[in-house]
């Protein structure tokens, strides 16, 4: 088995290929081993290798005498939910899926009974260990059953549509909505009914093949079609999910991406607006307006690294009631502290009906500096290519963090710099109080890198 495909958050690879049925198989046995789970809940996307890939691990979990549920396939955020509902009901829950990755692609994301992932630092390293070790793992003297939870659906939507505090009847409402050929398109034709508005609906047939464009709402250019439907069928807004339907983009009714800080702002805002003092964190690349906007709606603004392990993590130590990243992930403690896309469109729309605003015009005025967008640099040696920017930038009065890779503050422009943990790329954001500053200091960054920058 290729080691390269246990990653920091979860494991991914080419399917078929690195990761195919073999290979699925001989992870479930490495967990029953090592985590001893009596009962795991197991649900899969619908990528093309998805249903064999979730068989093997079955067999695999099955031939340690661990039992498991299949809720068959759902999202992650419905995945995520299967967990929490549990209540402690399951000591594990594996969800197979890439993400919004390229459909040649796979994966499996894996949580403790708690929620807590097995990542980097919290057991990733040895499943891998363990899975490419080669040894044979003895079977158990008793084999696991299997058995089907089908109504998960239902519970999920009524779940979320319960908490959102609307009432549908929007039908003076036109929103369209982009599935990607992803998972969402299970969860859309019950929320949207639910909604009760004029839903245009794009890309909701489940397709592996992924026809239409990748699933990943964070890509500017995978919203084209979303953008140009809003603005021809006078959309209020246009929403678009990625391919396990954990990730939500929003265009304004102009067409206009919004940026996944400056909509953690947005989320915050609402949320603060009946919990006020509560504490929301928003991730070291975001723009200084977020926690701004935080703190002017009466909340405490924490920052947070990027990465669910961690941010989940930092959520049950804070008692924080949201956070949100700049790749629009965005985590809510009434789901168990993970996240709720679908929660976050129902909750975009509670805010534009109490606001009585287009949507370009609450979200824009939140957009107070001039921000770079990640961009990435393909070096030689990470950690010299950190050191590096740090001894570079770091003098004078300045505020330097190492919360997640170097993040330094230099009054009216700061930047943070991190190491991929899958690639030999180094990932830079970049704010400045205007356009011609930052684009200067992104030129100075990028001069300083030349001599580690790969040719």
């Amino acid at each position: 088995m290729n080691a390269s495909i246990f990653k920091a958050y979860d494991i991914r690879g080419l399917s078929p290929g690195e990761l195919g049925a073999a290979e699925a198989g001989r992870i479930g046995v490495s967990l029953a081993k090592l985590h001893r789970p009596k009962k795991v809940v197991v649900g899969h996307d619908m990528r093309l290798t998805s249903t064999e890939l979730e068989q093997t691990l079955i067999d695999g979990l099955n031939s340690q005498g661990v039992d498991v549920v299949r809720i068959g396939l759902c999202t992650t955020p419905m995945f995520n939910f299967a967990v929490a509902e549990s209540n402690g009901g399951y000591d594990m829950g594996i969800m197979v899926t890439a993400s919004h990755n390229p459909a040649r692609y796979n994966g499996l994301k894996i949580t403790k009974g708690d929620n807590t992932s097995i990542g980097q630092g919290s057991g990733m390293e040895e499943l891998r260990d363990l899975a490419c070790g080669g040894e044979p793992i003895p079977q158990s003297n008793t084999r696991g059953a299997v058995s089907d939870d089908e109504g998960l659906l239902e519970r999920y939507v009524e779940a979320i549509w319960s908490r959102s505090k609307l009432e549908g009847g929007l039908s003076n409402w036109k929103i369209s909505i982009d599935a990607g050929n992803g998972m969402e398109g299970i969860v859309l034709p019950k929320l949207s009914k639910k909604i009760g508005a004029d839903v245009q609906e794009l890309y909701w047939k489940l397709d592996g093949n992924f026809p239409n464009h990748e699933a990943n709402p964070v890509k500017v250019e995978t919203l084209g079609d979303l953008q140009d439907e809003v603005k021809s069928k006078g959309c209020a807004f246009g929403a678009a999910f990625d391919g396990d339907g954990d990730r939500v983009g929003f265009v304004d009714e102009h067409g206009e991406a919004i940026p996944g800080d400056i909509l953690t702002a947005l989320f915050a805002k609402a949320i603060l607006a009946e919990q006020r003092g509560a504490t929301v964190l928003y991730d070291l690349r975001s723009s200084k307006s977020v926690k701004e906007v935080i703190e002017e709606a009466g909340g405490k603004a924490e920052m947070c690294k990027v990465g669910h392990a961690g941010i989940k993590r930092q959520m049950r130590e804070t008692g924080a009631v949201f956070a949100g990243e700049l790749s629009m992930h965005f985590y809510f403690s009434e789901f168990a502290n993970c996240e709720a896309s679908d929660y976050a469109m129902l909750l975009l729309i509670r805010l534009m009906l109490r606001e009585g605003k287009p949507l370009s015009e609450i979200w824009k005025p939140l957009v107070r500096y001039s921000h770079s967008g990640e961009i990435n640099f393909e070096v030689k040696d990470t950690k010299a290519a950190l050191a590096l920017v740090e001894e570079r930038y770091s003098t004078g009065s300045v505020e330097v963090s190492h919360l997640d890779g170097v993040r330094i503050d230099r009054g009216d422009w700061w930047f943070s710099l991190r190491a991929s943990n899958t690639e030999p790329l180094i990932r830079l954001n970049l704010e400045a109080n205007d356009a011609a500053t930052m684009k200067s200091k992104v030129e100075e960054i990028r001069v300083c890198l030349a001599s580690l920058i790969q040719a």
